[in-house]
């Protein structure tokens, strides 16, 4: 099973797309990842880390609010234009994990990993709306690069959910 910590980490600019998706209709976002990659490249700028997909809102059942995107220099000086936009991964404290596998795997990791913060009495930032669960930083960083490594079982994926302060 994953380990989890919690770990404090600075805020970080980054840049994405945000789509409203269904589980069977993630793809919709995740196609948009060439976009970002190439509206960088536009800007001669690049990604500082790896792809990330950011949960603002989930509702398992319905639709999740999903954004796909990438950190950025803290030097790049960009302006959101089109279906990109700037944005932050928060200042804070988060619980995380690496997960090695497929990321089909990503629930039961993420289930785990709720569950054993609940066991030591940690509480998310997020909150309730009627659009689903909304959180203030709850992310899959993707720190395999698909073109090295192609086999999606040997991926390593890290969650980092932010705490409430």
């Amino acid at each position: 099973m994953s380990q989890f910590r919690v770990e404090t980490r600075p805020e970080t600019p980054t840049v994405g797309i945000t789509e409203n998706v269904t589980m069977t209709g993630f793809a919709k976002i995740a196609d948009r990842i060439p976009e970002i990659v190439a509206w960088l490249a536009e800007r001669d700028t690049h990604p500082a880390g790896p792809l990330f997909f950011r949960f603002h809102v989930i509702d398992m059942a319905a639709e999740l609010v999903v954004e796909a995107g990438f950190p950025v220099p803290d030097d790049a000086a960009l302006t959101p234009s089109g279906d990109v936009t700037l944005g932050t991964v928060p200042a804070g404290r988060y619980v995380t994990t690496v997960h090695h596998g497929h990321p089909d795997e990503l629930i039961d990791v993420t289930g785990a990993l709720l569950q054993w913060a609940a066991g030591e009495g940690l509480t998310f930032d997020r909150h309730d709306t009627d659009a689903g669960d909304a959180w203030a930083g709850r992310f899959e960083f993707y720190l395999t690069d698909p073109r090295e490594q192609p086999d999606m079982a040997e991926w390593d994926t890290e969650l980092a959910f932010k705490l409430a302060d």
